[in-house]
């Protein structure tokens, strides 16, 4: 179950027909798609010579090159093929379409092919974006136009859950699978998700016309506010760091406004079909991560001196030097490209001194020792940018919603003296009320008995690193009991036609779909998971997971997405929860579409509602801190030293 070589699969089907010059036309759903799954050296390997956007009017016509279009089964894109068939630019043009093409929409093609240019028309079933073997999005990124959610928490907009239903579709086809669905029985938004997708996956049969398994795949589908925690947590390991601190956005990475940042590193690419030393290390601990990146540059040192003039003294040498230099080059640019990564990651964890800050939020993520002062302290920190100052109070807040009340409350103002917004501190309350311990289906937080207690003490001798890897996400528990078999059908339970027994059966193929977007911390527990089965470890030898979600959320996206939700939602979403503290501060009052902020950074006054959002939610977090900043001080200064003699 490899997204990456479905699609990478896709892709060589398309661009090798027909076998001559050629044009690739996409659109703005299949351009990250193909981004990720192919390089332009593969595409020029057949024969790809110019790659373009469908909507773009100022292509010049080219009637000796062939056209190959791959385009989203969407109306624009629709609108922009027929546009180009009416005046083609090209001599043939041959058509896939990333999902199900109605027979509507085939008709109107064929129509408006005046010319008969067109020499073929398939669907390939590249429908999401293939971020890493065992993960892939739909990249459904929320805005204040496009919304996951309705009226409320508990409700699918309607463009949103066919998009999701495509999604999905696409996933399953391209994979061959025709899975049993269980779904989440908190979630009515996971449960009407199931639903749409079993009548789709009858309604199109004949697609679905794959060879049976003795155990058919599994489709279980979650909902992020079941776990609203993981997305809430500072990262420890490299791929999740990059994220949270920088944004990966389909597999480019923005560093533009790093300081004396060397022009070609402004923006750089980084997936794991590309970059042998991510691939290696995606996974790996930011303590592990400076010792790896130290052997990396170590070798190139090496390479370096094995290809410099005083070591080319034959023919021999020098046939040897053309062949690998670029190899050299290749190599000298991935060195340069992760020195730059992690170095702008360690000034970050220098700058902020947010160690204090990784170490409180795993106290409260496990329940393994925060406590009310360590919070204050951090909150009450001029160092500390308000940003982190509200990701703390959420959690502080989900950890001891029912058990200390009086002290989230005195949190939420403390937060507020020091620098967090009223705006902002709302959202506080909206996260209780829809992700709070009242709607979730599991306890988060059962870390609190003297078991769990012990297991993390013993956890914490093992390194200094361990303090801020000791959250696991609650998937991983729920994955753990679908491999044992043991996951309940009260909880979990299984749609129609699931049959008898389903429940006892343990699927070798699980594909997990998370409503409300996914995260690299859960990615990471599922690669470990498939490593372990693949290596006949303790759970079911051959099993393979697929991970899938909305989006891939950093805590800035995961909090955006709430906030912009809150804005259609009933105006108590942003009030103190039901059984809340009777000191809690009454942050917001709407009346009507009028908001009138009692106070705040803003001053006090009435404002209409769906004004721009609070200041610094946008904004990504600044850093975190490990115990390994001698040692990454080294690593950049070696790899300067390194830059100077270029």
């Amino acid at each position: 179950m490899d997204v990456v070589k479905a699609i990478e699969a896709y892709i060589t089907k398309m661009v090798s027909t027909p076998n001559a010059m050629k044009v690739l036309l996409l659109d703005t759903h299949t351009t990250p798609i193909v981004s990720l799954a192919s390089t332009q050296s593969t595409l020029l390997s057949h024969q790809v010579y110019l790659t373009d956007r469908i909507d773009n009017k100022k292509r010049e016509r080219m009637a000796h090159m062939k056209c190959v279009c791959f385009l989203q089964p969407s109306e624009d894109s629709l609108e922009a093929l027929e546009m180009e068939l009416r005046e083609p630019k090209y001599g043939e043009y041959y058509l896939y379409f990333s999902n199900i093409l109605s027979k509507t929409s085939i008709e109107r093609l064929a129509d408006v092919d005046e010319y008969e240019v067109v020499r073929e028309v398939q669907e390939y079933f590249a429908d999401f974006s293939p971020i890493m073997p065992s993960l892939f999005s739909l990249n459904y990124v929320p805005s204040s136009s496009r919304s996951l959610y309705e009226s409320s928490a508990n409700t699918w907009d309607p463009k949103a859950l066919d998009r999701c239903v495509q999604g999905l579709v696409a996933v399953l086809l391209s994979l061959k699978k025709k899975p049993v669905i269980r779904y989440e029985k908190s979630s009515p938004m996971a449960k009407k998700l199931g639903v749409e997708m079993q009548h789709r996956i009858q309604s199109e049969s004949s697609l679905f016309d794959f060879r049976g398994t003795q155990v058919p795949p599994l489709l279980l589908i979650l909902d992020r506010r079941s776990d609203p925690v993981t997305p809430l947590l500072s990262q420890w390991t490299y791929q999740a760091m990059v994220h949270e601190l920088l944004g990966i956005q389909n597999g480019r990475v923005d560093l533009s406004l790093v300081p004396d940042i060397r022009p070609e590193l402004k923006e750089i690419t980084l997936t794991l079909s590309t970059d042998p030393f991510f691939q290696a290390h995606h996974l790996a601990t930011f303590g592990d991560l400076g010792t790896s990146l130290k052997s990396y540059v170590q070798s190139y040192q090496s390479h370096s001196l094995a290809n410099s003039p005083s070591s080319i003294n034959s023919i021999s040498d020098m046939k040897r030097f053309v062949e690998e230099y670029p190899e050299f080059r290749k190599l000298g640019g991935n060195v340069s490209k992760h020195v730059a990564l992690v170095g702008e990651l360690s000034r970050l964890v220098e700058r902020d001194k947010l160690l204090e800050i990784g170490e409180v939020e795993q106290g409260l993520a496990t329940g393994s020792g925060a406590d009310l002062k360590s919070v204050q302290a951090v909150i009450t920190s001029p160092a500390v940018p308000v940003w982190n100052k509200l990701r703390l109070v959420m959690l502080y807040a989900l950890r001891y919603q029912k058990s200390q009340a009086n002290s989230v409350a005195s949190l939420i103002t403390l937060a507020l003296e020091n620098g967090v917004s009223r705006e902002d501190a709302r959202l506080v309350y909206v996260i209780l009320n829809i992700a709070g311990s009242d709607q979730r289906q599991e306890e988060l937080f059962s870390a609190e008995t003297l078991l769990a207690k012990g297991r993390s003490a013993l956890k914490g001798l093992k390194g200094v690193e361990n303090v801020y890897m000791q959250h696991t996400p609650h998937l991983s528990q729920t994955l753990e009991n679908v491999l044992k078999g043991r996951l309940r059908d009260a909880t979990f339970p299984f749609l129609e036609g699931a049959g008898p027994n389903a429940g006892l059966q343990r699927p070798q193929d699980v594909i997990v779909f998370m409503v409300g977007g996914t995260t690299y911390e859960e990615a990471r527990t599922v690669s470990l998971l498939n490593q372990e089965s693949s290596a006949n470890g303790s759970y079911t030898p051959g099993t393979r997971i697929l991970l899938g979600g909305t989006y891939v959320h950093n805590s800035s996206s995961f909090v955006e997405m709430i906030r912009l939700a809150s804005l259609n939602w009933p105006s108590s979403v942003c009030e103190p929860p039901p059984e809340s503290a009777t000191n809690m501060p009454s942050l917001n009052l709407n009346l009507g579409g009028v908001n009138v902020s009692l106070g705040g950074r803003g001053g006090s006054g009435v404002y209409r509602t769906g004004g721009e959002g609070p200041v610094g939610i946008g904004v990504q977090a600044d850093g975190i801190r490990d115990g390994v900043k001698n040692l990454i001080g080294k690593v950049r200064q070696g790899v300067d030293r390194i830059a100077s003699q270029q």
